[in-house]
């Protein structure tokens, strides 16, 4: 099956470059270009693609702002933020905005196809720089002393799934963590993302640590 991609740069040299490594790669197919975000959120709310490669720094509307509009209008198609900022502020905010991914633009072509193929497969994909950025951004703020109300409605097990997603296992990992099969792991997360409301892992690891059921230097 063919990932269909869209990229969203305002620097045309960088567009070409992107489109150049993708067209190397089996089953990946650039579908459209974006010269900034008000051009992405129409590109991509009338081809849907399954992934758009965006940047942040853009003219008429950011990155971030496109990505919270295209959530917002329940447009299926994840978003690989890819950008040569690596502030803490930007990471946050657009994972908050709805991005599956984060990417410095200095990434190794291998990283930036393999976090493609990863947003397409319903994955989520951070840097570890970006990664650990995220988790200090954590340890810094306030201490939240007991889990909130947001997750109520999760069960006992969806809770343990959830801690061990914000740990970084997969499901494979999961599942002989828990001992059971990865079916059943696939069965809690999607439930844990109806609950809370979440499309992704990504967005779920930050539910965990706003919500104070995972702290930073857990294990």
């Amino acid at each position: 099956m063919t990932i269909r991609v869209a990229l969203a740069d305002d620097q045309a040299m960088l567009r070409t470059g992107f489109r150049l490594i993708l067209s190397q790669e089996a089953a990946i197919e650039v579908v459209a270009d974006a010269v900034d975000g008000r051009e992405a959120v129409e590109v991509c709310t009338r081809l849907r693609p399954d992934v758009v490669l965006m940047d942040i720094r853009m003219p008429r509307l950011d990155g971030i702002g496109a990505t919270r509009e295209l959530v917002a209008a329940g447009c299926p198609t994840k978003v690989l933020i890819l950008t040569t900022f690596d502030a803490d502020d930007l990471v946050y905010d657009a994972l908050r905005a709805g991005a599956s991914g984060y990417l410095l633009k200095d990434a190794p072509a291998d990283q930036l196809v393999h976090a493609i193929r990863v947003l397409a497969d319903g994955g989520a994909l951070l840097a570890p720089e970006v990664t650990r950025r995220l988790i200090a951004q954590f340890a810094s703020a306030p201490t939240v002393s007991l889990p909130s109300a947001r997750l109520d409605p999760l069960t006992e097990r969806e809770r343990e799934v959830l801690v061990l997603v914000a740990r970084g296992l997969s499901n494979t990992e999961i599942a002989a963590e828990l001992v059971v099969s990865e079916a059943t792991v696939k069965t809690h997360i999607s439930r844990l993302f109806d609950k809370l409301a979440v499309r992704d892992r990504a967005q779920a690891v930050i539910a965990a640590y706003e919500t104070g059921l995972v702290r930073p230097g857990q294990s």
